[in-house]
């Protein structure tokens, strides 16, 4: 993983519940990780100030509402071109989120858009980036978190 080198297991630990709940309350994720609220707070506290937490996210049924196409765009991008590839993501108004990957792809996109008309025009855009060498698509068909309650 790409975590901050200060980043010890009390933290990963951390950021894993906030990721699966983002509005755990400090006394439930004190319980899961078997510390004080003191020592979650202080950690929260830490992870923030330092930029390892960016932000809190949340997906409303009205975002999902707007943009019911979604899908995972897979890329390979031919070495120098990956900032270039990068940049005019992020630029897409429908790429909600892109990661950088180990492995045959180098990018995953997240790609939302209102029909699958739409959809198909930003595939087609974004394949046509130099520097992309190869793309594999999934269309996400159902999202679903899990629920996790304290033990």
């Amino acid at each position: 993983s790409n975590r901050a080198a200060w980043m010890d297991e009390l933290d990963n630990r951390l950021v894993a519940a906030l990721a699966r709940d983002g509005r755990a309350h400090l006394s439930d994720l004190a319980h899961e990780l078997g510390v004080t609220r003191t020592t979650v707070r202080a950690r929260m506290a830490r992870l923030l100030s330092s930029g390892e937490i960016a932000g809190f996210t949340v997906l409303t049924r009205a975002d999902v509402a707007q943009a019911p196409v979604r899908g995972l765009m897979m890329l390979q991008v031919e070495g120098r071109w990956t900032d270039r590839v990068m940049a005019r993501l992020a630029g897409l108004p429908a790429v909600q989120a892109y990661h950088t990957t180990n492995g045959t792809w180098d990018l995953i996109v997240e790609v939302a858009a209102d029909s699958l008309e739409v959809f198909d025009e930003v595939l087609f855009a974004i394949r046509r980036f130099e520097g992309v060498a190869r793309s594999e698509t999934n269309l996400l068909l159902s999202t679903r978190r899990p629920v996790r309650r304290p033990a």
